[in-house]
């Protein structure tokens, strides 16, 4: 079965368009100030306008507050929520709550040990994306163009539906789908020619690459 595909970071009605039409099962707007892919709400909404309905549309924060989420909420109409921050199930049981739309929970790894907090989120989180932890310094927890050692989701408990994240790109996606059990993967700085400008050239070459390792 062919994976999820979500690219994340849009900002561009190029980048939207070329991303849905070579295939992008679901993708993800930015709410976080720091990121160079932060977004406005109202302008992710109309760029989500595009292609609603051919796409899941995610929305990407950062412990965002109630009053945060429900500006996103409002005005780009997601699909699903992904909480990349220190959200606790507490938390998504609320948010779950107050929105009515699932939750990808995100978790930062650099080893297998980092995975240890994830049972208690197994049966409240719908989905669990796992990306790259961040260097020493770095103020973004994703998109930080880096991977980690994917043999750490050998230990991680079966019944988790996840995603994968961090450094993917053309020359490595064949590696990540076939060293793991991944049922989806990420990718933001890996079709990027700089922070946060989506290349549609590296769409494209990522598309490809990912489409090739699939038939295999």
């Amino acid at each position: 079965m062919k994976p999820d595909i979500k690219i994340c970071g849009l900002k561009t009605e190029e980048a939207v368009d070329r991303a849905v039409t070579r295939g992008a099962t679901h993708i993800g707007f930015i709410f976080f100030p720091k990121s160079p892919r932060n977004i406005a709400p109202e302008i992710a909404g109309e760029l989500a306008d595009r292609v609603r309905g051919r796409a899941k549309i995610v929305a990407v924060t950062v412990d965002a507050d109630d009053e945060e989420l429900d500006d996103i909420v409002s005005l780009l109409r997601p699909d699903m929520l992904q909480l990349h921050g220190h959200e606790s199930p507490e938390r998504i049981l609320h948010v779950k709550a107050l929105y009515g739309l699932p939750v990808m929970k995100a978790f930062s790894v650099k080893s297998a040990d980092d995975l240890a907090g994830v049972d208690a989120y197994i049966g409240v989180a719908d989905r669990f994306l796992f990306d790259a932890k961040a260097p020493a310094g770095s103020d973004l927890p994703g998109g930080n163009g880096i991977s980690f050692d994917w043999k750490a989701m050998a230990s991680l408990d079966q019944s988790v539906d996840y995603m994968l994240s961090g450094g993917l790109n053309k020359d490595n996606v064949a590696t990540a789908l076939s060293s793991t059990r991944v049922s989806g993967i990420d990718v933001s700085s890996g079709v990027e020619s700089a922070p946060g400008a989506k290349d549609l050239g590296m769409i494209d070459a990522f598309f490809d690459a990912a489409d090739a390792a699939t038939k295999r």
